[in-house]
């Protein structure tokens, strides 16, 4: 053994030596690419402490977030995806399905769940982003509507955190009906006097942001949300014009009349929890 090896014993070693430093411990900001402590950023509701950027999270964990305690119990867990057309592209669809369960650990892109908000009763719908981009098919249409349809027979709120790519391909019409299934549905919620709040998370387009997300009685978006129906580069080269830098960030919708608010994550709880409370009385 010489100098430099007693002196820094990892150095010259055959490899044996491993870092003591677990895996995850560290994350980078996508926007200023700071290093990030993981539990810090977890305290921070996963907000950036040096930008302030607010980094996407799942909906398990936006659920975990959002009810008294963390506690929830899920509802109707047990919808699964069919594959009615048999639809192929360079893989099969039920692969693509079995590829998002095993890396998500959800059985679909939507997660419904009920308990309390500040002590309010409600149900609360999140869309998960790693299921296939968040796409809305026929399983995550009627999943949304049987959460509506609880909230009617209990008459609590309904709440939906929204990401999404839009209407699922791969279920051609079907996903696209569900557009209109699920803007039914919410009127139906609302002939009840029963209160419905879209809350926009980044990013969210297509069908998804042409139906459900845009027809609360409060429509509520984070900051720096992506919200539009095409994505700006189809727009630009299809009108062959170059749109303003903030172009779909929620603070352009804002300004435009498009949404109502746009609430920071650690006061989203503070901020629903007092809409509701002058709008719903609680059973």
């Amino acid at each position: 053994m010489n100098w430099l090896t007693r002196l820094i014993p990892t150095i010259g070693t055959s490899g044996k030596t491993k870092s003591k430093v677990p895996d995850g411990l560290w994350s980078s900001c996508p926007k200023c690419e700071s290093v990030l402590y993981a539990p810090e950023l977890e305290r921070a509701l996963f907000v950036c402490p040096k930008c302030d950027h607010h980094l996407r999270i799942g909906a398990r964990r936006r659920l975990g977030i959002f009810f008294d305690g963390g506690a929830f119990e899920e509802l109707e867990k047990d919808i699964t995806t069919k594959d009615h057309l048999k639809f192929k592209d360079t893989k099969h669809y039920t692969s693509r399905v079995k590829d998002a369960i095993a890396a998500t650990g959800e059985k679909e892109a939507l997660l419904l769940g009920k308990g309390t908000l500040d002590g309010m009763k409600v149900v609360v719908a999140a869309f998960e982003f790693r299921f296939m981009g968040g796409s809305m098919g026929g399983v995550v249409g009627e999943k949304f509507v049987k959460g509506i349809e609880f909230a009617i027979k209990n008459k609590r709120p309904f709440i939906c955190f929204a990401t999404s790519g839009g209407a699922r391909m791969q279920e051609s019409m079907v996903s696209l009906m569900q557009m209109a299934k699920t803007s039914a549905a919410i009127q139906k919620l609302k002939a009840k006097n029963l209160p419905y709040i879209s809350v926009m998370i980044d990013p969210i387009y297509g069908g998804v942001s042409a139906s459900l997300s845009m027809l609360g009685d409060i429509n509520i978006a984070e900051p720096d949300a992506l919200v539009g129906f095409a994505g700006r580069r189809v727009i630009e080269q299809t009108v062959r014009v170059d749109l303003p830098e903030d172009f779909q960030k929620s603070e352009f919708l804002l300004k435009h009349g498009a949404i109502d608010m746009i609430v920071h994550r650690r006061n989203l709880r503070t901020k629903i929890g007092g809409i509701l409370k002058k709008i719903h009385r609680d059973n």
